[in-house]
């Protein structure tokens, strides 16, 4: 029986027995086949046999995950409609509030950013130990890598450590999912594998909820429950030189001359069409 999944299922284990089932679908199987009215020695029958078992196997596990496949992909498509309807209807929202505010003679105060999109604009050298661990611990490796990350104390505080390195802002939705799609690649088992297909999102975030790339650009850009899961899955995004270049990396974005590094706020999306 030379191979493992030929192992009659007597001499199997339960762990080993359970494998074996998930990977039904995937058997390799010999087309062996006796001549009618030859004599087949005993292990030969006993192979056929197996074969013959192993392949009623292989077709039901391939038709029942081409079943959960299918009835996942429905699930997606309610959930990308649900989320477009959010997203809407949140929008509509802010319009309403603004435009009661300018008839009543108001401001009205934009709501808090909950996500940043952080991008490293200087390389490595002349660059001292401190700011250069920051960079490590954010993710930005090398230049022109990106990331998203949360809003909160922590990160704005190490984002002041590291200011003359970086420039950052508030993504809208339309630039996340350009960059999850267009530069979206995924951690697995430590390499950086490409979102070619749902299933690889499913396998890796199945558990917290996630199962393609719409549920995935959604927990980003909402700051969901599982944002860190979703976002620690997303390995850094390796960005292009912007296309007309940068203005002066020297300087500040807010500076009166004008430069690049710092905070510009929902200008991010600008510099990001032209990375992207």
């Amino acid at each position: 029986f030379g191979s493992r999944n030929f192992m009659p299922r007597a001499l199997l284990t339960r762990g080993q027995e359970v494998s074996t089932v998930v990977m039904a679908e995937r058997y390799l199987i010999t087309r062996d086949a006796a001549v009618e009215g030859a004599s087949v020695p005993e292990l030969v029958k006993l192979k056929l046999e197996l074969n013959t078992k192993l392949a009623a196997e292989k077709k039901d596990a391939a038709a029942a995950k081409e079943k959960s496949r299918q009835e996942e992909r429905e699930k997606l498509k309610e959930r990308t409609m649900q989320y477009e309807k959010e997203y809407s209807s949140s929008e509509k929202e802010l319009i309403a509030l603004r435009r009661e505010a300018k008839v009543n003679g108001n401001f009205f105060v934009e709501p808090e950013a909950k996500l940043l999109f952080v991008v490293r604009i200087v390389g490595i050298i002349k660059l001292s130990p401190k700011p250069r661990k920051v960079l490590q611990l954010l993710r930005l490796k090398q230049l022109h890598n990106g990331v998203f990350l949360k809003v909160n104390k922590p990160i704005l505080n190490m984002l002041k450590l590291v200011q003359p390195y970086v420039t950052y802002g508030y993504p809208s939705l339309k630039t996340v999912r350009e960059l999850v799609y267009k530069r979206g690649y995924g951690k697995v088992n430590k390499q950086r594998i490409p979102l070619s297909a749902n299933e690889i999102i499913s396998e890796n975030l199945g558990k917290d909820g996630i199962h393609g790339m719409e549920d995935l650009v959604h927990e980003i850009f909402t700051v969901g429950p599982k944002f860190k899961e979703a976002s620690n899955f997303l390995w850094p995004f390796k960005l292009s030189a912007p296309k007309g270049g940068f203005i002066c990396k020297r300087h500040g974005f807010c500076e009166q001359r004008g430069g690049d590094w710092g905070n510009r706020e929902m200008l991010i999306n600008d510099l990001l069409s032209r990375m992207n």
